[in-house]
């Protein structure tokens, strides 16, 4: 895409050239900020009052703070060591506080001088470190201080003025204090008037929004609270509208693409298929079934992607695709992250196609194709056999591992690309697939993660989004409860009985525990750790947490006599899928597992799941691991075991996934508890996030509103001639890796 020059742009001056080679290398290496506009860009993260104090008793543990208070008490004390033997070892010892609670500072040896002779009674000041504890009581050593100097009267200010003016705290870190950011943004802010500009001017005054440098102004240095909103509805949606033009301009060069239209044939392999079904489709798969086979008709390539709840039947709507590609004489390729996944969906697709997967073979179907597995643990002689048949086209459907995308593989003429579970995949790993089709293929990407809307508009902003929200008929619900394994150990004996219940009844469990066993610890270290044990760790009562540890003790303790076996990553791929084959064909009671199982598992006649040591997981990946139960006519119960106490945020969390099934709900409230970083972090290998103001849940109606501009802005001119300010902003916003990830799609 050729694109008009952007405007030269002040901002883009390197950092050295303004502060000095010293301070430019400190922020690059501490804080990623490299030219005067990351400077700009790099907000406060809160203001204090300089006539009011921060909250010293709702300090958090082991993080780096800036706080404002002021002296209460200084006293030094000389102390005898073995550095100073005689008694002049020194430690200063200051007490500061804010009304709401106290916090204690101390300063040892050479460094108590200077604080000594500043730090008085009645005086105030900013003050930065690590909070720490030291005999119960929290306290800062060593920390950095900046004095809040200044009489209002010099300054010709009112006392009411000066107390009230805001001053910026900025995200810092234990090498560069927030003052040290504040003097160096004093320094650079000038430019900010220079700012080009990147929205247009009639969505900016439509929307009254003040203009770019004002905005900058404001957020550093406000006047007033009312400053700082003003600043900041600017600055989202500065960032909301440059990313959403970004993907609108990816989706209009994808319309651009050609691609082969793959319309399914009547009375072809699909029809044939439907009719077989043992099963109605539900409403919902047949209306994204119908989004997929319009887009499948057309000459520029689909980019979709599939959302759907845990068990709501994604697989079955793929596969219904890639046969309509096949009828299309196309081949349909399914890329699975793990080899368990692959094996099991080659597993599922061979068994719901029946004969019609037996293409060239005695008893397949008349109209047949081959459904073929790669993976990167096959033997010489299969994979040179599944290479052949995707090259003569010989294989209709391949699934498989990112062993698809090795230069050997070559297709007949590759249609259609299923990607599951999207976000395990690099960008790269998506594109080298794309590039094996005579034209680019179309793409649908599934993802059993529900995504709210803004995320899904924000991250996969390039692709049109299709939901399944209702799940088959025959699904049974799932119980969830918390079990408080150190408040009432007798729950957790209930837990097991509850296991062995259900395979008296004829039914099978999984137990999933975060860590595989004791061996990935270094055993020099381990034997060490043990010698060292005390006798209340070695008395302690809690559970193992690893695979082979609880295999061992459920086999002879709780769930003795039961068929107990264990999967996990490290096994061959051989012996994970005969595990598996024997769970799925009843021949074990319980599967003891790390989070293998998360994705795709399908045994229906498993009805029950213990998670250990459940505080460990993500909502999402509980929520994931939840869904293997529940999947047959057998209602389903999941039991999420933890020894956190009944206060702290983790059990919170437990307690928000055991009461509702909705997944939505459930990421809503996932990523409310992250940083916004992360909600990014799976589209962007970057380190920084491109969003530093936009919240992408709270912010959810400019998201949509930017959306909608963005898609007109380029609707009417997609090289963006007329706004040479705008491409400036996409050439700063979006780092290079971010570009990629957008170019791939």
């Amino acid at each position: 895409m050729d694109l008009v020059p952007a405007l030269e742009e002040p901002l883009q001056q390197p950092l050295k050239s303004v502060l000095g080679p010293a301070t430019a290398k400190v922020m690059a290496e501490h804080l990623g900020l490299l030219t005067v506009g990351d400077l700009l860009h790099h907000y406060p993260r809160r203001y204090e009052e300089r006539g009011q104090l921060t909250h010293l008793a709702e300090l958090p543990m082991d993080e780096h703070v800036t706080v404002v208070a002021q002296v209460a008490d200084a006293r030094l004390h000389s102390f005898a060591s073995a550095k100073a033997p005689r008694g002049r070892g020194q430690r200063l010892e200051v007490t500061i506080t804010d009304g709401s609670g106290r916090l204690q500072l101390v300063f040892f040896g050479a460094g108590v001088h200077k604080p000594h002779k500043e730090l008085l009674p009645g005086t105030r000041a900013m003050f930065a470190g690590k909070v720490s504890v030291f005999n119960r009581r929290l306290q800062l050593a060593h920390p950095a201080y900046e004095l809040l100097r200044g009489d209002p009267d010099e300054a010709g200010e009112s006392v009411e003025t000066w107390a009230g003016a805001l001053i910026p705290i900025y995200p810092a870190t234990a090498k560069l204090e927030s003052w040290k950011i504040g003097k160096a943004l004093q320094t650079v802010l000038p430019t900010a008037q220079e700012a080009v500009d990147p929205l247009p001017d009639s969505l900016r005054q439509g929307r009254g929004l003040v203009p770019l440098p004002e905005a900058l102004l404001k957020i550093h240095r406000p006047h007033t609270k009312a400053d700082i909103e003003d600043a900041r509805a600017r600055l989202k949606w500065d960032e909301a509208f440059v990313l959403q033009v970004a993907l609108a301009r990816r989706r209009h060069a994808d319309a651009q693409l050609p691609a082969v239209p793959r319309k399914p044939t009547p009375d072809g392999l699909l029809t044939s298929f439907d009719a077989r079904l043992p099963f109605t489709l539900t409403d919902g798969q047949r209306r994204v079934s119908r989004e997929i086979f319009d887009d499948l008709a057309t000459d520029h390539p689909m980019h979709r992607l599939l959302q759907g709840e845990v068990g709501s039947g994604k697989t079955m709507v793929a596969l219904r695709a890639m046969l309509a590609v096949v009828d299309a004489g196309g081949q349909a390729a399914m890329l699975a992250p793990t080899e368990v996944l692959a094996q099991q969906h080659h597993r599922s697709v061979v068994e719901m196609m029946g004969e019609l997967a037996e293409g060239g073979m005695l008893g397949g179907a008349e109209r047949a194709t081959k459904v073929v597995l790669l993976t990167g643990s096959m033997g010489a002689a299969a994979r040179r056999h599944a290479l052949l048949d995707l090259t003569t086209g010989e294989a209709g459907i391949v699934i498989g591992t990112h062993a698809l995308i090795e230069d050997k593989v070559r297709f007949h003429d590759l249609g259609l690309v299923v990607v599951d579970e999207q976000h395990r995949f690099g960008v790269e790993q998506r594109d080298a697939l794309r590039g094996k089709g005579k034209q680019p293929p179309h793409l649908l990407v599934m993802t059993a993660t529900p995504i709210p809307r803004t995320v899904a508009m924000t991250v996969f902003g390039d692709l049109e989004t299709s939901v399944l929200d209702q799940l088959p008929a025959g699904r049974s619900p799932i119980a969830s409860h918390v079990v408080p394994a150190a408040d009432k150990p007798h729950f957790l004996a209930r837990a097991w009985e509850r296991v062995r219940e259900e395979v008296g009844n004829g039914h099978q469990a999984y137990v999933v525990c975060p860590r595989i066993g004791d061996e990935e610890d270094d055993p020099k270290k381990a034997a060490k750790k043990k010698s060292s044990e005390s006798p209340e760790d070695a008395a302690e009562k809690r559970p193992p947490l690893a695979v082979l540890d609880v295999a061992d003790q459920l086999s002879k303790g709780p769930l003795s006599g039961l068929k107990v076996e264990v999967l996990h990553g490290r096994m061959q791929p051989d012996d994970k899928d005969a595990v598996m084959r024997r769970f799925a064909a009843g021949e074990t009671d319980v599967l003891v597992a790390t989070t293998v199982i998360e994705v795709g598992v399908n045994v229906p006649n498993a009805t029950v799941m213990v998670i250990m040591d459940a505080d460990r997981f993500g909502v999402s990946q509980l929520h994931q691991l939840r869904g293997r139960v529940g999947r047959g006519s057998a209602p389903g119960l999941c039991l999420l075991v933890s020894e956190m106490p009944e206060a702290s945020a983790a059990r919170q969390r437990l307690n928000a996934v055991a009461a509702t099934l909705d997944g939505f709900e459930l990421s809503r409230i996932d990523l409310e508890q992250r940083r916004e970083g992360d909600v990014l972090g799976q589209a962007q290998s970057g380190a920084r996030t491109s969003l530093r103001m936009l919240a992408v849940i709270e912010d959810e109606e400019i998201i949509a509103e930017a959306r909608e501009e963005a898609t007109a802005v380029v609707a009417a001119d997609p090289e963006l001639t007329s706004l040479p300010g705008l491409r400036t902003a996409l050439d700063a916003l979006l780092d290079e890796e971010r570009e990629q990830y957008l170019e791939k799609g």
